[in-house]
C-alpha cells in the first residue's frame, strides 16, 4: 500500500526509536509486554509524544475503548478485524499528523515573526487586535500632530 512501517518489540524499544520527520502513527496492542497499551498512551502523552494511536485488541471491552478514545485514540479496533478498516485508520491518523505538523509549522513561523516585533510593535498589535484602530494606540500624553 506504499506505507513505510517499522515494528518495536517493547514499548521501552519504541521510546528509544528516533520518530520520522513526516506524518506517522502509531497501532498499539492493548496488551503488551510488561505495560498495558492504555497506560503507555497516557505515558506517551505526559512524555509530550503528540503521535495519533491506533489501537487494536483481542481482548477489548467498551470500557476500555471509551477511555482510550477519550485519551485521543484515532481507532479502537477489535480482532478479528478486516485490513481495510486498518488502513482506513491508519490513513486518517496520518491525515491527521499532518494537520498537526502544518499548524505546529505555522505556529512556530508566527512565533518567530512575533519575536522580531520592537516592543512598541507588540504593544500597538495587542491593541489593534483587542479591536482598537492603530491610530488609536498611541499613549494619551502623545500630542497628535497637527496638519
Amino acid at each position: 500500500m506504499g506505507l513505510r512501517s517499522e515494528a518495536f518489540g517493547t514499548a521501552h524499544e519504541f521510546l528509544r526509536s528516533k520518530r520520522p520527520d513526516g506524518p506517522s502513527c502509531l497501532v498499539l496492542d492493548v496488551r503488551l509486554p510488561g505495560v498495558n497499551g492504555l497506560d503507555f498512551q497516557r505515558d506517551l502523552a505526559d512524555k509530550g509524544f503528540r503521535i495519533p494511536i491506533i489501537f487494536i485488541t483481542g481482548h477489548g471491552d467498551i470500557p476500555m475503548t471509551v477511555k482510550a478514545m477519550k485519551s485521543g485514540a484515532v481507532e479502537f479496533l477489535t480482532k478479528p478485524f478486516r485490513d481495510q478498516d486498518l488502513l482506513d485508520a491508519i490513513h486518517q491518523a496520518l491525515d491527521r499528523d499532518r494537520v498537526t505538523r502544518q499548524q505546529q509549522s505555522e505556529l512556530a513561523e508566527l512565533r518567530k515573526c512575533y519575536d522580531a516585533l520592537t516592543a512598541r510593535e507588540r504593544e500597538v498589535m495587542g491593541l489593534v487586535v483587542s479591536g482598537m484602530l492603530n491610530k488609536q494606540s498611541l499613549p494619551r500624553s502623545a500630542p497628535a500632530k497637527s496638519q
